[in-house]
Order: C-alpha cells, then structure tokens, then sequence
C-alpha cells in the first residue's frame, strides 16, 4: 500500500508550544499521538490489534530550523525570515494478529495530533526489536516444554533457564516476513548470578509475535586430532530446520553441561565464590568539586558553555543527537554542525560455525539505542556537579517509557590546555588548564555496556569517545576444547573474536550549510629524489589535497596518513588562505571489517568497507538521509536502496553543497583472560579540530588558574608550597 494523504492541504494554526523545533516528543505528546493513531486505525477493518515499536519526532526542515534560531545558512549571510514550523511526529506499529508492519506520520493541528500518511509496510521489512519483545523472548523459552527437557538433561531447572534475545541477523531457512529472534540461552542458579558464567549448549529461535519456539540450533565443537582441531560437524553451513533431536545429531557431539562455579561481579556474591575475598581498602576519597557551581547554562535542551551553543535530545534510535552546534567567535555566532550522532553500529563475531555465524547485531538499527540507555546514578556513572535530562519512548502499548536522568552533562578538568616556559634565566611560563563538557550516556545492549561521551572543548575541538565494557559474550566450551575463533577466558568459557563497527553520522554547517571535504594525503615530495635540487637531503614531504566532486566512499590510508577537512569555500583565512574548515581526526579508531566482502555481515553493513562517506543531504517528507544500513535493519539480508552505499552510488555533486559525512570507526576485541568476568574499559574516538577556521588559537582568553587546593601529598618530603603559602600565582 502506498503511503495515503489523509488531511490534504497543511492547515496554518499555532502547533504545539515547544522552545526548539528539534526538542523530543514528551510523554504527554507520546500518548497523545499513540491514541490519534489508535483512532485512526479504528476505522481500519484490516488492522486488528497494534504493538507500537517507534513514535518520534519527525524534525522540521533544516532551513525552517536555522530560520527560527536566527542562524545564517551561508558564510556572512544573514539568517532566512522565519516560517511557521508544525509539530510532526512518525510511528512505526505492527498487528500482532497478522504479523503485518505499518509506519504513520502525524501533525498536530487545530490543537490536536492528526494521521497524515497511513503506510502498510511490504512483508520483508521489520521495525526495530523493541525491550519488551526482547523480555518476552526469555518468558517464551523458560517456558517451552522442548527447552525444558533440553535444560533439564544437563542439571538446569525451567526457573533457571535465562537467555538474551538477538534478531535472527540472517538465516534463510526462516521467511523473510516471519518476525523471529534468537536466543542465546544461559543458566542463573541464585538470584542475581551471573547468567553468563552458565552457558547453555543450545539456542532457541523464537516467533516474536506468536510467542513460540519455532526451532533450536546446537552448535557444533572443535575436537582435537591428530590432523589438528575438527568441527564436530561436517560444514559449517546450517542444516535444514528439524526436531531438538535431530537438530542435536547433526552437530555431531554429545551434550555440554554448563560450567557451575560462580564467575560474579557484585560485591556480596563475589564474596559467596571466593572466601578470601578482600576488597581494596587502600583507595582514599576523591571528590569533585565546584564551589562556585558550573560554567553551563541550560535552556530546556538547549545548553551554553564556553562559546559553545547547542541542543541536545534523546532519540530512541540513536540514544543522543546533538544539533545547531554553534561557536560565539568574538561576537559572531559561526555555524559549525547542524546534527552529531552515532547512526549505527554492527557487531560481527568471527566464528564461522552454524548458528554462530548469523551473531551480527546492528544495536542502532535493530534496537535502538535510546531505548537500551540506562538511568544514570549521581556519584557513580557522572561525578562533580551533574544536570541530567530525561528521555522518553513509547512502549508496545502505546504509553510512554520515561528514564529520569538518562543523559549526563558535566564538566572535567582535562590536564593541560596550553603550557610554555621562557627556559632562559629569569623566563616567565604560562600553563592554562583544559576544561571540557561531557555530554554522555550508558547504554546496555544485553552483555556489553557502550558509554558515549561527546567532549566540547575551549579551543574549538569536538571529541566523540566511545567506551565498551560490560561481559564477553560467550557460549559454553567442550571439556579441553579449543576453539580458532575465540579465547577459553574461564573453564568451559570461550568468548568469540568479533568487532564493534560504529557510523558516526555529521552533517556539517562550516559557516554556512554549503560545505565539501577535501582529502588530504601526506607524501614524500614526488619526483625529487635524496640529492637532488629540491630535495638535497631526502626530508622534504608535502601535504597532497584533493577535493572530493562526488558522492563517494573512501578508505583510510596509513602509509599516507590519511585526513580529512570539512571545508567552506565562501570564506578563507585571513593568513593561511586557505578555506575555513574543521579537520576530521580518526586514526586510533580507522578499524576495516575482517569478514569477506562478499559474507553475510558486510552484505547487510556494506558502510563498514570505508572509513569515510560523503553523500548530498536529501530532505523529503520524512527528513535527511539518516541511517547507514537503511531504515528498517531487521532480517535485511542484503543491503537495502535506503542506504549509504546505494546513496554514494548516485554520484551527486558534493562540492559546495549541503553534505553528510558518515565516519566508520572501531575495534577488533581477541578477547583476553583478563577481560572475565567483566571487561575493563576500552576507548576509541573521532575528533573534529578547527583548521584554519579561528584567526588563531581560539582558547588564548582562557585564564591560568592557580589551584589553591592543590597540597603536597606528604608533609613530610621537604616541598613548600610557596605560591599558596605567599598568594602567588605560580601558573604565571
């Protein structure tokens, strides 16, 4: 069915009072609309019962949005005259009845939210898994009379039975309309085990909306031979859908019993399996503080700090967007990016055995990011003075889900800014300390915890840090296996080798919304070799920059040491001449995928093959180009037309244009000992530096400080503390 014009012609009323076009929908707008989409579909003979699985904000168009703020869309313009901006919001639902998928856009006029377009969804295509489908899935398997025999044969009662819900990623034995989830099924023997440390030696596939178990998969072992280690199994291809029995027999090898000693990470159960157990009593406090309260200040979503202006919003799918990032330069408000956000993840583990090789889960696109983000706790997630937001999303029912304080704002001291010492006798120094924002979430996908930090920064620098913990996903080992894909991190514990792929989705505003992106390769100076006139002693190497013309995808090069500017041509440095811009900075993140071009996982997350994507923005009715691995994620087996590689196969002009920018970062996790039972925190990042943008360093008003809380550490060493001691300011 094509999408439907249900009201015609747009009505100008007043919309819905809001204090940003871009501010999120509220719970009191989630139920509202979730009820006008309920009266609608009333009227609907062919829909019989809705679970709601997405209700968003659809944002304005970006020129109305610069409009209402005042902010100019080209370099020393001025800004557009504002228009009327109505409140739109669009849903995905499905009829739990008939398994159909439906997707709805609304408007709120004449005081009220109203359908607009009506759309069934065709059948291969799937809305996100929402939290609740992923719960049920456990209910639905800790309940199945096959499941509990399987449980009970290796000493594992139904009440212990636990599993995570994944989508199915890509299995062709199941029709593509078939909504289904794999379980990865593990044991909890008391109350707040952990379930990981219990792996069970099958995984249920679940039909999310009949609630059944449609079939199990055994995986196969690796047994050691004199050849070597063999799979148990004759290929790791997947059999043809059969019986628990036959399923077993196919895999080749006996039942595995769970491992049974506790691998736990709360204090008191930890205390339970080791009773030697002594925590660290050698750690004294630590405490932040700000006397005189923080150098923020907040609007609703919008915040200000240290030149920098922006909004800040809770989406279901991304987790945080941030957007209209602005930089007061001495008066002039300089546009720098309309929107920051991470668009999509993949996580492809390495073990090519069935049903192993279908683990890929797309957390962004298959979950939704917001709806997996954790209520943050003052004291232990953020420390110092904190201000948190909300966010809310609608559950299955249509009524809103509400996490109090899930985005984190704060300040940290970040060592030294900027520091020089005249060495020569009696030289005067300078040392000026950085300060940041932290505008943060924590986000847990079932065993792995993602912590995401956007970093502002008093010399104009914008840093998106992203930190992994949480527990290895496991399955549970043979006596004395082996495996080639995975690490043996505890007795009858193998963690797979996988990668964590991450898009990272800008769309620039340097000065303006016309921008390109220039490639900028660094080389030997060509064609003059060691001895030569131009190059007498072999040193010389030179900056090559090419502009990107066309949409296009483009791979890291460490030999050159890659980079790329975001650049607005309207406008040059008064001193270097060259385009104003901000430069992209990912080499500790520059991660390719290790899977073959033509697997599985890269067929369906075909934007992890470069490191860097440049398209034009398309706005229609429905907003920008947002999402790497389209739109609908679930069950694609192949990469969708709404997506980056068919978008940067458009070849579209892309200098001096309205672009995106989509940056592929990651990291390839070979799992250690010492990563069990929770692993220690790992960090990667993206940085977007001014480059050639400020007339010089922008943070030179930033002033020295003397801490005078700063003491020595022990009286006793001989050091005074003169500048305290005499008023001084040591700094200077």
């Amino acid at each position: 069915m094509s999408p439907t014009n249900v009201v015609g012609p747009s009505v100008k009323q007043t919309p819905v009072a809001f204090k940003h076009p871009l501010d999120p929908l509220t719970p009191d707008e989630i139920t509202a609309a979730s009820l006008a989409i309920r009266h609608y579909v009333a009227e609907k003979p062919d829909v019989k019962a809705i679970k709601f699985i997405t209700l968003y904000l659809l944002p304005p168009p970006k020129k109305a949005v610069l409009a209402h703020l005042g902010i100019p869309t080209s370099a020393g313009g001025k800004p557009e005259t504002p228009v009327l901006i109505v409140r739109r919001a669009e849903s995905d639902f499905l009829d739990v009845t008939t398994g159909n998928s439906y997707n709805t856009t609304l408007s709120y006029r004449d005081s009220r939210w109203q359908v607009d377009t009506f759309e069934k969804l065709p059948e291969a295509l799937h809305a996100q898994i929402s939290p609740e489908e992923l719960v049920a899935a456990e209910e639905v398997v800790r309940k199945d009379p096959v499941v509990q025999k399987l449980a009970a044969a290796v000493g594992v009662a139904p009440h212990q039975i636990c599993c995570d819900g994944w989508t199915i990623g890509y299995d062709e034995r199941f029709p593509k309309q078939r909504r289904v989830q794999q379980a990865l099924a593990f044991a909890r023997f008391s109350d707040h085990d952990n379930i990981y440390a219990h792996p069970l030696d099958f995984i249920p596939v679940v039909d999310t909306n009949t609630n059944q178990v449609i079939h199990i998969d055994f995986p196969p072992t690796y047994k050691k031979t004199p050849n070597g280690l063999t799979l148990s199994s004759s290929s790791t291809a997947p059999p043809a859908l059969s019986d628990a029995e036959r399923a077993l027999a196919h895999s080749g090898r006996d039942r595995i019993h769970p491992p049974l000693p506790g691998q736990n990470f709360l204090p008191d159960l930890m205390a339970q399996d080791n009773k030697n157990l002594k925590l660290r009593d050698d750690i004294k406090p630590l405490h932040i503080l700000q006397p005189e309260g923080v150098s923020f200040k907040m609007d609703g979503h919008e915040l200000e700090w240290q030149n920098w202006k922006m909004h800040i919003s809770f989406t279901q799918r991304e987790g945080i967007a941030l957007s209209t990032i602005t930089y007061n330069d001495h008066g002039e408000i300089r546009p720098i990016i309309y929107r920051l956000s991470l668009a999509e993840m993949v996580v492809p583990y390495g073990a090519p055995e069935y049903p192993h090789h279908r683990k890929f889960a797309f957390d962004t696109g298959e979950y939704g990011m917001g709806t997996m983000a954790n209520e943050l706790s003052l004291g232990c997630d953020c420390l110092g003075q904190i201000h948190y937001l909300p966010g809310a999303y609608v559950s299955n029912n249509g009524t809103p889900a509400i996490i109090k304080n899930v985005i984190c704002i704060h300040e940290e001291d970040s060592g030294v800014l900027w520091k020089h010492t005249d060495y020569r006798p009696g030289g005067r120094s300078q040392t000026v300390r950085r300060r940041r924002l932290v505008v943060s979430m924590v986000c847990t996908l079932a065993n792995y915890e993602y912590i995401w930090n956007y970093h502002f920064y008093q010399d104009g620098s914008i840093e998106f840090e992203i930190r992994l913990t949480g527990i290895l996903n496991v399955y549970v080992a043979d006596k004395d296996e082996t495996s080639p894909y995975g690490t043996v991190v505890a007795p009858g514990i193998n963690a797979q080798y996988h990668q964590h792929l991450f898009s990272v989705r800008i769309d620039p505003m340097i000065d303006g919304l016309y921008n390109s992106v220039v490639e900028s390769d660094i080389i030997s100076l060509p064609d003059a070799p060691t001895g030569s006139p131009a190059n007498f002693a072999g040193n010389a190497f030179i900056s090559k920059e090419t502009v990107l013309t066309t949409e296009v995808g483009r791979q890291f090069d460490w030999a050159k040491e890659r980079r790329w500017k975001i650049v607005n041509s309207a406008r040059k440095h008064h001193a270097s001449g060259k385009n104003v811009g901000y430069s992209i900075s990912m080499k500790g993140g520059a991660t390719p995928m290790m899977a073959r071009p033509d697997s599985w996982a890269a067929k369906r997350a075909a934007f992890v093959t470069n490191a860097l994507w440049v398209c034009r923005d398309v706005e229609g009715p429905k907003g920008s180009r947002m999402w790497p691995s389209g739109k609908y994620v679930p069950q694609t087996r192949v990469e969708p037309e709404d997506s980056l590689g068919k978008w940067a196969e458009g070849k579209q002009n892309i200098e001096d244009e309205d672009i995106l920018i989509f940056l592929t970062v990651g990291t390839t996790h070979i799992p250690r000992p010492e990563d069990w039972p929770v692993m220690p925190v790992e960090h990667l990042n993206v940085t977007l530096k001014p480059n050639s943008f400020f007339r010089a360093n922008p943070s030179m008003d930033v002033p020295g400080t003397n801490d005078l809380k700063s003491i020595a550490a022990f009286s006793n060493n001989g050091y005074n503390n003169t500048c305290v001691e005499n008023g001084a300011d040591c700094c200077h």
